[in-house]
């Protein structure tokens, strides 16, 4: 017969049974789908909150350009979620598309409401040079280019100075001043009329007077282009120096070009062309525009003046390069 330690502590105490090992977990049935309107928990959640602020961000800027581009990288970065990226493209772009509806809105108001002196914009160019010693020279050159953009009409003003004298003798003096009211048909065509005085009397003219109507189109018009082109007839009343003063039938071709280069670099070419029974006349400025600080530009331009009956004596072709200050407002 076993003894038994009378002593012990754990006399009396019933054993304890051992523990059951954990039940392994039992397999999911086979054939059932996952519920549909539980949304899946991203692979990475912090990659998705990424590429929400970042397509958010590119469409707060307003530009489409960026827009574009963010997400072109964002789908090549994550092709596997390209259905995910235009989701949320899709919903910034409905936003986007209400601030621009209503941005637009309060543009048209505004514009509608404003006074014939209010919503004017434009530019003021001025150069001079001045030389001494063997020769004396003196040449200034002054524009001013205004454009009021209304509902149905567009009402552009223009005038230049361009005077230049050598040793005390006048060499160079123009005058042109043109007044333009263009009507909106739509977005791209519209009907002008054309109100033109010209002064320049080393092309054989004192005054001329130039009336006319037309049609023009605009080509293109975006963010880094525009071209517009016109054309349609004129009737132009001329004072030579020589000859008696003529009123004659022209036609009038025109065009106006700009081309954004860089943000800061501007490319522009305007052009003009009258043909009459026994005259041509033409002029053409080219001009390169940088921006310097704020609204102040500097400008290299060419210009271009052609007199097909110039008295004699003159140049049929005169031509005048020069580099200018620009304001903007």
């Amino acid at each position: 017969m076993a003894q038994v330690d009378l002593s012990s502590p754990f006399v009396g105490v019933a054993p304890v049974p051992a523990l059951a090992p954990p039940a392994a977990p039992k397999p999911k049935p086979k054939g059932i789908q996952a519920d549909p309107t539980v949304p899946p928990v991203p692979a990475n959640p912090d990659a998705a909150d990424a590429l929400a602020a970042m397509i958010a961000a590119a469409y707060r800027s307003g530009d489409d350009a960026t827009i574009n581009a963010v997400v072109g990288v964002a789908k090549a970065t994550f092709p596997d979620r390209a259905a995910e990226i235009d989701r949320l493209a899709a919903g910034d772009a409905a936003i986007l598309a209400s601030a621009r509806k209503e941005e637009n809105e309060r543009q048209q108001a505004r514009i509608a409401s404003a006074r014939f002196f209010e919503i004017w914009k434009g530019e003021l160019e001025f150069g001079a040079s001045r030389s001494t010693g063997s020769t004396q020279q003196l040449g200034i050159y002054a524009s001013a280019k205004l454009n009021r953009e209304g509902l149905n009409w567009i009402q552009k003003f223009s005038g230049r100075l361009d005077y230049q004298q050598t040793d005390h003798v006048t060499t160079t003096e123009r005058v042109v001043a043109l007044y333009q009211p263009d009507y909106k048909i739509n977005d791209k065509l519209y009907v002008y009329g054309l109100g033109q005085y010209e002064h320049d009397r080393f092309l054989g003219y004192n005054h001329r007077f130039t009336g006319g109507t037309g049609v023009g189109y605009t080509v293109f018009n975006r963010g880094d282009l525009k071209l517009q082109v016109e054309g349609g007839p004129a009737v132009r009343q001329t004072d030579y120096t020589d000859l008696a003063n003529r009123t004659t039938l022209a036609g009038r071709a025109a065009m106006s070009a700009r081309v954004a280069i860089t943000p800061t670099l501007v490319f522009s070419q305007d052009a003009a062309l009258f043909f009459e029974a026994r005259d041509t006349t033409a002029s053409a400025t080219t001009s390169l525009d940088t921006k310097l600080i704020g609204a102040l530009k500097a400008r290299l331009s060419y210009n271009v003046q052609f007199e097909q009956n110039a008295p004699q004596g003159g140049h049929e072709l005169d031509t005048i390069s020069r580099a200018t200050l620009v304001y903007s407002f």
